[in-house]
């Protein structure tokens, strides 16, 4: 409707913007009057000049008329400014209601899009100097972003963006990069990255381009239940670590640490390690135990180990058959009060020995556990460090474990050198 006229006061000047017109007159039953004489002539329907198109931008409308509306929106990583939609005034002259808008980079910015562009002040063209500019990449929590650089342009070492994992300038950095070398793609661990740009007083260059694309954040496999050993650790997330040990008497084969690697498909960066008894060693440990190879399963069979136990100087050891179950003919376990096979024996073990239990005189022993049989087995050797002393009133040799004493037994050889004989490490 072009409007609605009532009284005395003459109506100003009409355009339609049709090839036809509708009037209306009504009156009432009541007063009288001269009523209206109008006038109208054709004229040819003018149009809005055609918007400019802003660049790094698209528009939406191809009339032009009156009350025609044309919008605008610009390419990712763009931000529009002015109006997104204007509108063709009527009147003599046909013009816009607001002028065509601009599509600009922006000096930093929050995005929360699953996906986007971040660009440098002015790209395509060159950024302005002394320019500090800080993006926030806002995703939902359980998702990281996959970061590509498309372009890439900065004046080496002066000029330069920092990717880094989280909100906060004290988050840890991801990557800083300079120069004109195309960096590689990143991928963040945290629902939040910042992506910092700085530029100095002097040469401007292109800058940068860069696209995100939120990917969601998985665990590593669960790496328990992990056989004779513990794992230690906060998390199995992206970029977290997790520490392997092994009880006593297993060791430890393959990496004591693994990380969480980056990717679409999470997996750790070294397979799982394995505690594993091993046939043979060197065991420094005041206490333990030496396991058959491969227990709690049967050992294999043609095997020789070799297992040299020692503690500090001037004590003894006390060693403990606890579990023996090998082949009655053909596996045996031989000890040694000392370091090699020359020095006193101490036994020679089999599932059908009666003495399960023997002390050394030496601060070492040595085991050696020799199978030929075609079925195994499995054993455990308990063993300990002891102090070992005469007791004056039965005349027999008594074991203590160095546990118990403590600092007693070097206490007493220091300060009663007389008692030595009566209290000895052996």
């Amino acid at each position: 409707m072009l409007g609605s006229f009532s009284g005395t006061t003459v109506p100003a000047l009409l355009n339609s913007t049709s090839n036809q017109l509708y009037l209306h007159f009504y009156s009432d039953i009541s007063v009288s009057a001269a009523g209206f004489h109008l006038e109208y002539k054709t004229v040819g329907l003018s149009s809005c000049p055609e918007p400019a198109v802003p660049s790094n931008g698209v528009k939406t409308g191809e009339r032009y008329l009156v009350n025609d509306v044309v919008s605008f929106q610009c390419e990712p990583g763009y931000a529009l400014q002015g109006h997104a939609h204007i509108s063709c005034m009527p009147g003599t002259v046909r013009r816009w209601n607001y002028p065509p808008p601009l599509c600009i980079a922006q000096c930093g910015g929050t995005v929360e899009e699953m996906e986007g562009v971040i660009l440098s002040p002015g790209f395509p063209g060159n950024y302005p100097s002394n320019m500090d500019c800080s993006w926030k990449i806002a995703l939902p929590v359980g998702f990281g972003a996959h970061i590509q650089f498309l372009n890439f342009s900065t004046e080496p070492n002066h000029d330069f963006i920092e990717i880094r994992n989280g909100p906060y300038e004290t988050s840890r950095m991801m990557g800083r990069f300079s120069g004109s070398e195309l960096p590689s793609s990143l991928l963040s661990t945290s629902h939040e990255t910042t992506v910092y740009f700085h530029s100095d007083h002097s040469q401007n260059r292109p800058g940068f381009k860069l696209e995100y694309q939120a990917y969601e954040l998985q665990e590593c496999p669960d790496p328990e239940p992990f056989a004779n050993g513990i794992v230690r650790g906060a998390g199995y997330n992206v970029g977290q670590s997790v520490t392997f040990e092994c009880l006593p008497g297993y060791q430890l084969t393959g990496h004591p640490v693994l990380t969480c690697q980056h990717g679409t498909n999470r997996n750790w960066d070294h397979p799982l390690p394995k505690c594993e008894v091993p046939c043979g060693g060197n065991i420094t440990s005041s206490n333990g135990t030496v396991y058959s190879p491969g227990f709690p399963s049967p050992y294999s069979s043609s095997q020789d180990c070799v297992w040299l136990i020692t503690v500090p100087i001037g004590h003894g050891i006390r060693l403990n058959l606890s579990l023996l179950q090998t082949e009655p003919s053909g596996d045996f376990i031989t000890i040694w009060d000392g370091p090699q096979q020359t020095a006193p024996r101490l036994g020679v073990f089999t599932r059908s020995m009666a003495k399960k239990t023997v002390h050394s005189s030496s601060n070492q022993v040595l085991l050696k556990f020799h199978c030929d049989a075609a079925t195994g087995g499995i054993f455990a050797i308990a063993f300990s460090d002891h102090c070992r002393y005469l007791n004056q009133k039965s005349g027999k040799l008594n074991f203590i474990p160095s546990s118990t004493l403590g600092q007693v037994c070097e206490t007493l050889q220091r300060s009663l050198p007389h008692m030595r004989p009566r209290f000895l490490h052996l």
